[in-house]
């Protein structure tokens, strides 16, 4: 059984950093990319970036470039979500995901298979 379970999510100011992290498990790692995605209230889900765990080629969303970074731990079975100079609006709920990668550079939130349940991120102004 594919899991994928987020964590590191929480409170913090504006201009601060948090890390995200997504545990996964239940398929091989190496043949999957993993991407970062946002939903915040009365907003539509929204792509924040993905890591290709096979040769670690990542991809952002412009309102992210600089600010954020994905890497991943490929014998922890591993990805993070490095977020710095955070402001307001990426106040979110915060969702992992797995699928190959043409899927999730190309594909739509439907195509993408696998997802996590998600974790909040609030950041006070």
């Amino acid at each position: 059984e594919v899991q994928l379970v987020e964590s590191g999510g929480g409170l913090v100011q504006a201009g601060g950093s948090l890390r995200l992290s997504c545990a996964a498990s239940g398929f091989t790692f190496d043949d999957y990319a993993i991407g970062w995605f946002r939903q915040a209230p009365g907003k539509e889900r929204e792509a924040v970036g993905c890591i290709s765990v096979s040769d670690g080629s990542t991809y952002y969303a412009d309102p992210v470039k600089g600010r954020f970074t994905i890497s991943s731990d490929n014998a922890k079975y591993a990805a993070f979500l490095q977020m710095n100079s955070l402001t307001p609006e990426d106040t979110a709920v915060y969702y992992c995901a797995a699928d190959r990668i043409n899927t999730m550079v190309t594909g739509t939130f439907a195509d993408i298979n696998y997802w996590g349940q998600g974790t909040q991120v609030t950041v006070s102004s």
